[in-house]
């Protein structure tokens, strides 16, 4: 370029393209100079190890069949038999014959395998209370000092095909939601949503918790089994479809599907049920609790997801959960194992009287619905939640979704979103662009005080860690070939 050409370009307004930080944009502008700002982050977040490694599972060979290729071939797979499922909602029943594995003195719990030593507060309240309940313990204070003895065997929901909110409880004589997915044949099973504030998913253990529960097990769990048993089941896709179209994400915004699981099943239940007193307190207890469906959408995520393990070469994460102290995935290639690290703390909204210095940290099989697509991921469908959960204005919920999509294999075309031009929901996380790009999975959430016996203190969004997804690349590579 001649002086005098150069001399030019210096006079003239300047355009300016900025990537990376956000802040030289904005102190561009403030000056006045036209800038258009580029969201750009360097791969795997500059990690020059996982950059290599995300580059050799791209384009080594494994034998004569490109590596990238049975990767492909194996997600693609992998997010087919997640689209392909079909949910059905199908019965209640008590855990015992659900899940005959279950003995006296075994509690399942949320999250990944946790003892009791490393419990937070509110799973530890959990604990007292569900034996209590149980009739292991006649008090409280004995219940802790069992589990201090070890009397109880611990183990995870996910390893007994069931998922349970927050803490989690799963135990012997509980009523199970069964969803059944019938593509597949697979059974899936959750405990029936108590509703908010002060109850045992949040750690809570006191006579009303207790009470609660009994009428659960005693009346309301009998009572939606026959009634499920009367007819076909409640088809779920459907339902969660028209649910997304009414603005529920279907993790903290039940409200739609909640209204539209009563109407599918008060037919049935006024034709079975004998005492009209019963009847009157079922339908009451659905239609007073805005979280219903959420226990039923869980059991639908883990009936869709449970087919999806064990795909040789598959990226796709088949669970998420937490149980208050870690935070654990698990890879369709890589099986069973659980890649964890310490669980994050949500940002969101408290209820009147409680602060950040009252929470715990995250927890609950509940991110089973980001696995599908749902909850945080579906935000743009449930503008009202993003407000609710201090995540931002509702004008900012479709960036929510529009991120996820960064990181999921493909969408879903039977759950959209209209407010995004029918929009399918982010499907099917692969580890690789998680940890390519550095976006890790949005959870909508509950909050929980951290002390047991306490309860629901507020709601939030958290993401992932990263640390999880990193692990199981790195055994995923493993497992494919690649050191």
């Amino acid at each position: 370029m001649s002086e005098p050409e150069f001399k030019k370009l210096l006079d003239e307004p300047l355009s300016v393209i900025n990537a990376g930080l956000e802040r030289f944009a904005q102190d561009l502008d403030q000056q006045g100079v036209k800038v258009v700002h580029v969201d750009w982050a360097p791969p795997a977040g500059g990690d020059s190890e996982f950059v290599k490694l995300l580059s050799r599972l791209e384009t080594l060979s494994h034998g004569q069949e490109a590596l990238t290729k049975r990767i492909e071939d194996a997600n693609q797979k992998a997010l087919k038999r997640m689209l392909s499922g079909d949910p059905v909602l199908v019965d209640v029943i008590p855990a015992s014959e659900a899940i005959p594995e279950l003995k006296e003195h075994m509690v399942l719990h949320a999250g990944p395998p946790i003892g009791w030593n490393r419990m937070c507060g509110p799973m530890r309240g959990a604990v007292a209370g569900i034996a209590v309940f149980e009739g292991w313990a006649p008090d409280l204070k004995t219940a802790e000092g069992m589990a201090t003895e070890g009397a109880f065997d611990f183990q995870p929901n996910h390893q007994f095909d069931a998922v349970g909110p927050m803490t989690g409880m799963t135990t012997i004589s509980q009523p199970l939601l069964a969803v059944e997915n019938r593509r597949f044949g697979n059974r899936a099973f959750c405990a029936i949503n108590e509703g908010l504030g002060k109850v045992m998913r949040f750690g809570g253990n006191d006579d009303e918790v207790l009470n609660r529960l009994r009428w659960i097990r005693d009346v309301l769990g009998p009572t939606m089994g026959a009634a499920l048993r009367a007819g076909d089941g409640m088809p779920l896709k459907g339902l969660v479809a028209r649910g997304l179209s009414m603005g529920d994400e279907m993790h903290q915004r039940n409200i739609a599907c909640s209204g539209l699981a009563l109407r599918a099943m008060s037919p049935a239940l006024a034709a079975t049920a004998t005492d009209t007193t019963i009847l009157s307190d079922v339908l009451a207890f659905i239609a007073g609790n805005d979280q219903f469906f959420l226990n039923i959408a869980m059991a639908m995520g883990k009936a869709v997801m449970d087919p999806v393990r064990g795909i040789d070469a598959s990226s796709l994460v088949t669970a998420m959960s937490r149980n208050g102290t870690d935070f654990g995935i698990q890879v369709s290639g890589t099986g069973e194992t659980w890649f964890t690290a310490p669980v994050e703390m949500p940002e969101g909204l408290y209820f009147p009287g409680f602060t950040e210095a009252d929470a715990n940290p995250d927890m609950g099989d509940s991110t089973i619905v980001e696995t599908i697509g749902l909850g945080g991921f579906a935000m743009g469908a449930a503008p009202a939640v993003a407000g609710f959960v201090g995540a931002g204005a509702a004008s900012d919920a479709a960036s929510y979704t529009r991120n996820m999509g960064e990181i999921t294999l493909g969408e879903n075309p039977e759950w959209t979103i209209p407010a995004l031009d029918y929009l399918g929901v982010p499907t099917g996380i692969d580890i690789r662009l998680v940890v390519e790009t550095g976006l890790a999975p949005t959870i909508n959430t509950g909050i929980a005080h951290k002390d047991p016996g306490v309860g629901q203190v507020g709601a939030g969004v958290v993401r992932a860690p990263m640390a999880c997804f990193k692990q199981a690349l790195l055994a995923f590579a493993e497992s494919v070939g690649v050191s």
